[in-house]
């Protein structure tokens, strides 16, 4: 791997956004993923070696998140570290010379408002080379449907956080399956077991951004 490439997994692992950013203080001083990114497309490295630095660095942050070895706040500063990462390369992506994965769309169910999971899954997802549609918070079943619709052979992850909009996750699963049978649908959320998953019909659950990477990884695969 390319000296720079293998910086930039580093800065996004450690959360380095650039030159200026404080943290981590091991990084003090010294360029973040904006800088290297800038230098190593300057030097001609390939942006699909520069995705896979990142990649590597988001699949290390969440390996460690899944240890509980780091928390919420060093996830979201490693998903800010990608992001800037990802600005840089979204024109190859829109010109086809980068090729995503796959398709994620990602919503938290109606009647819930919660949105931190959902983002530290988007943001993980993306790190691993996903499209996202992230269609925000309070999403029912026609809105789901519809992207469906737009996006065919994507993959979709269902949120919540409350026990009481559980139910209305179970019926967008419901039709989200009746209508489109092949889609892998993803559940997640604080009172989600394995044993509910099962129940309502979808297809995969984890307790963290990084088991959902790994099962997408294997559809796409």
């Amino acid at each position: 791997m390319h000296e720079l490439v293998e910086n930039i997994a580093i800065c996004v692992e450690k959360g380095k956004i650039n030159k200026q950013s404080p943290f981590p203080q091991d990084l003090k001083d010294q360029d973040g993923s904006d800088e290297l990114t800038v230098t190593a497309l300057a030097q001609g490295v390939k942006p699909s070696e520069i995705l896979e630095g990142c990649m590597l660095g988001m699949e290390r942050i969440g390996k460690k998140f899944s240890e509980n070895k780091v928390f919420v706040p060093e996830l979201l500063m490693a998903a800010k570290a990608m992001n800037v990462v990802m600005n840089h390369l979204k024109p190859y992506f829109q010109s086809g010379e980068v090729k995503r994965k796959g398709l994620f769309i990602i919503g938290t169910v109606t009647g819930d408002l919660h949105d931190i999971g959902k983002n530290l899954v988007s943001m993980s997802i993306e790190g691993a080379g996903w499209e996202v549609i992230d269609l925000g918070v309070d999403v029912g079943s026609d809105k789901f449907l519809n992207t469906i619709a737009d996006y065919p052979n994507s993959a979709v992850g269902l949120s919540a956080l409350l026990t009481t909009t559980m139910v209305n996750m179970e019926k967008i699963v419901k039709e989200i399956k009746e209508k489109y049978p092949q889609t892998k649908i993803l559940v997640g959320g604080a009172p989600l077991t394995q044993e509910y998953c099962d129940k309502i019909g979808a297809d995969f659950y984890s307790p963290d951004p990084q088991g959902a990477v790994n099962y997408l990884n294997t559809v796409a695969g």
